[in-house]
């Protein structure tokens, strides 16, 4: 098969041959449709504690289709059976797995980190963590549902309310995908912080009722647009200082989410969250009943994502397509079409 193979830090991804997966025990191959490229690729694929051994293939947002099946499987798979999978290779029998929250499994490993991603044709995944997908869900768009579900799970586990007013900074996808889903579970007010003229637009066309700049005066901003602060805050960038500036915004008893990936360290003063009575959850990742609940809304048309994807590329285009995503552009979602 051909995959795009991470071949160290400030080179381009080489697309090569590699031999075809073979699915081990409780294991399905999926023939990869659609990849898309995330910031944690990025991250992973730059010197620092993150990055991955030299000739990793990366990619954990894939949908494709069942081609080869493992032994014992559990379920009635078949080939030809299309499908996502959370990108999780795990135990499948203990307490965290039977929960549906693979992420927690003591023997966890990750799909496009631990073993070989969706940058390739063929993928191996886990029967426990693999879900069929709906005939009437096209894969272009299943290929958001892992996004999706990252955004579904920051907004859950923040515990938002319906009429609540919440401030989202940061219009990547995950931002976007946030901002989504907190207009769709009843938010009165969504307000994107994002510099970028571009992505400001974006978020309107995803849910965002109002969308500002970024800077200190933040909090006027959004209490110009909405006529109050935030009830809670989505910090989604993962730079430093923003979670001082979540605190300094927040209202009494406000909650701040941090979403974003910060590998620097990062400090912020405690004073003010502890006057306030703040309350802080972070956020990683999703569990099971995030990627069906995102599933189900796709497929019966109450979210539509499908403005996020600003760039469709070839595999033998992808390692251009990946470089270029290191500097800030126009792009957001870019998906490798793999079949």
């Amino acid at each position: 098969m051909k995959a795009a193979v991470f071949k160290g830090a400030g080179l381009p991804l080489a697309v090569e041959n590699r031999p075809d997966p073979a699915p081990g025990q409780r294991q399905l191959v999926v023939a990869v449709d659609y990849c898309g490229i995330c910031g944690t690729d990025l991250h992973s694929t730059r010197e620092g504690p993150a990055m991955l051994p030299c000739d990793s293939v990366l990619g954990h947002e894939f949908v494709g289709k069942v081609v080869e099946l493992g032994q014992n499987l559990v379920s009635d798979w078949r080939k030809g059976d299309r499908v996502c999978a959370l990108p999780f290779i795990s135990c499948g029998g203990c307490e965290a797995c039977l929960a549906g929250r693979p992420f927690e499994c003591l023997e966890l490993g990750c799909i496009g980190i631990d073993q070989p991603g969706g940058f390739a044709e063929y993928v191996t995944t886990s029967e426990f963590n693999t879900l069929k997908l709906p005939d009437e869900l096209a894969m272009v768009d299943a290929a958001l549902i892992e996004p999706l579900a990252e955004g579904l799970h920051a907004v859950r586990v923040g515990g938002m309310q319906a009429g609540q007013r919440v401030l989202v900074i940061g219009a990547g996808p995950i931002g976007l995908a946030v901002a989504l889903w907190a207009r769709f579970l009843g938010a009165r007010d969504v307000v994107v912080s994002e510099p970028a003229a571009d992505r400001r637009a974006l978020a309107l066309s995803m849910g965002a009722t109002a969308v500002v700049g970024a800077g200190e005066s933040l909090g006027e901003q959004f209490a110009d647009a909405t006529g109050g602060p935030p009830d809670i805050l989505f910090e989604c960038v993962g730079a430093p200082g923003l979670i001082q500036q979540c605190i300094e915004i927040a209202p009494r008893r406000g909650m701040v989410v941090p979403v974003g990936v910060c590998e620097q360290p990062d400090s912020f003063l405690p004073f003010p969250a502890l006057i306030k009575e703040l309350r802080m959850q972070f956020a990683i990742a999703y569990n099971r009943a995030d990627y069906e609940m995102v599933i189900a809304m796709l497929a019966q048309g109450r979210i539509d994502a499908s403005p996020m994807v600003t760039g469709i590329v070839s595999l033998d285009e992808m390692p251009s397509a990946f470089e270029a995503l290191r500097t800030p552009s126009d792009q957001c979602k870019v998906l490798t079409r793999l079949q």
